[in-house]
């Protein structure tokens, strides 16, 4: 390749790259400006004593576009400019027939990028003005038939346009929906663990605080009791104050938290399970049933709070997604395990969303729907993903227990946890 050639291939590339720096709304418009003024100068035979008003109609029909593509642009701008492009392509068309193929193409972009931007009756209104010319240009067949391309061409740009804009607002829509979705989960988790916590902290707390109370006691009030034993019972108690200091720190914000506009009151269990049963058969109206096998017999602390808060919930979530439905609570006791059993007998979940496994409950798929939108029952929806199904599985892990959940056989919803109730099971 010689120099010249070289040269000449850098200058055009070099004029490329300055037209592509302009921006799109600039560059089409004098574009399309510049087109029509060369289709005006090939047509100056049958527009030679209106050459200069053709010249003048060609920019008037290209050149306000540009504010039409301005993405910055205020509607009323853009409207104001797609109402002008208009008027000039009409006043082109006739009587001076004038109208170029890049005023089409002017025409048609006004029409779409108007109704993208939120303005479908205005954009709609535009193409009236060829409907119009078609119907009267009874004389006049070439006008006629531009006319009814550009009216039905215009059309379908106006309807593409709409349809885009719609489709956009559809899915920022559901977008923030999404989002919205997303940060009241999080939230209601949030929640709902602060109030494990909180439970822990106080059922742990006391047995702690009891470990240290016993370690001191038996080492003041033992007699003959030998140095090293009493050395080991100091260190029992002190390991024990530690822990429960350390303990509180780590916990104290949290529980702070959600101790806000909360009524302290005793830890429930399962002797004030009969009570919770009572609310429930109040508040909803039907059948509530409480069934109890094997012999009953105090547990932990922590297992009697976690058995209670699935009941509650199991029983709050019947209420909301079954209304009027019976529902019984089985405990059935035994050496190895506390089995809890919550029952209804309404329509169940639909087979397509029923799932044996909370941890498929608790999937987004499953849980991320507006708060506001009707659902099927029993399906979660954003509130129960954090205070029902997510809650409840949370509770049985951290006694170490199970959770299972879906259709009962028969029809209704089960909600059955199993609690291990041996203390080397819990360790």
């Amino acid at each position: 390749m010689s120099e010249d050639t070289a040269r000449r291939g850098d200058g055009v590339s070099g004029v490329w790259e300055r037209v592509r720096r302009f921006p799109a709304p600039v560059t089409y418009p004098v574009a399309l400006a510049l087109l029509a003024c060369a289709e005006v100068l090939l047509r100056v035979g049958g527009l030679r004593e209106n050459l200069a008003l053709a010249l003048l109609l060609g920019v008037c029909t290209t050149l306000p576009l540009t504010f039409v593509l301005g993405a910055d642009r205020a509607v009323a701008v853009r409207a104001g400019a797609a109402v002008a492009v208009t008027s000039a392509g009409v006043l082109a068309l006739t009587p001076f027939r004038a109208l170029t193929l890049a005023g089409v193409v002017a025409q048609l972009a006004s029409v779409y990028w108007l109704g993208r931007a939120g303005a479908p009756r205005l954009s709609g209104a535009l193409v009236l003005p060829y409907v119009v010319l078609a119907l009267v240009s009874q004389d006049d067949v070439a006008t006629r038939v531009t006319a009814v391309l550009v009216a039905t061409l215009a059309s379908a740009a106006a309807a593409t346009g709409i349809t885009h804009h719609v489709r956009s607002a559809a899915l920022a829509h559901s977008a923030t929906e999404r989002a919205f979705a997303d940060t009241l989960l999080a939230h209601a988790a949030r929640g709902e663990r602060a109030r494990i916590a909180r439970e822990l902290h106080d059922v742990v707390a006391h047995h702690i605080s009891m470990i240290a109370v016993q370690a001191e006691t038996a080492r003041l009030t033992t007699a003959g009791l030998p140095s090293d034993g009493a050395t080991r019972l100091l260190a029992i108690g002190d390991t024990a104050r530690t822990a429960l200091t350390e303990m509180r720190r780590l916990l104290g914000v949290l529980r702070e938290d959600a101790d806000v506009g909360v009524t302290r009151r005793p830890q429930p269990g399962l002797r004030q399970l009969m009570e919770l049963i009572d609310e429930s058969r109040d508040a909803s109206g039907s059948c509530t049933r409480l069934i109890v096998s094997g012999p009953v017999a105090a547990l932990d602390p922590g297992i009697e709070v976690t058995a209670f808060r699935i009941v509650q919930e199991a029983l709050t979530n019947a209420r909301r997604h079954a209304p009027g439905a019976a529902v019984d609570v089985e405990l059935r006791y035994s050496e190895e395990d506390l089995v809890i059993r919550v029952r209804d007998n309404g329509p169940g979940p639909p087979s397509t969303a029923s799932n044996s496994d909370t941890s498929q409950a608790s999937h987004a798929s499953d849980i991320l729907h507006v708060p506001h939108v009707p659902h099927d029952p029993h399906v979660p929806h954003v509130a129960d993903a954090g205070h029902g199904l997510l809650g409840m599985r949370e509770r049985a892990a951290t006694v170490r227990g199970t959770l299972r959940t879906g259709p009962a056989p028969g029809g209704g919803f089960l909600v059955e946890a199993r609690l291990p109730v041996r203390a080397e099971a819990l360790v």
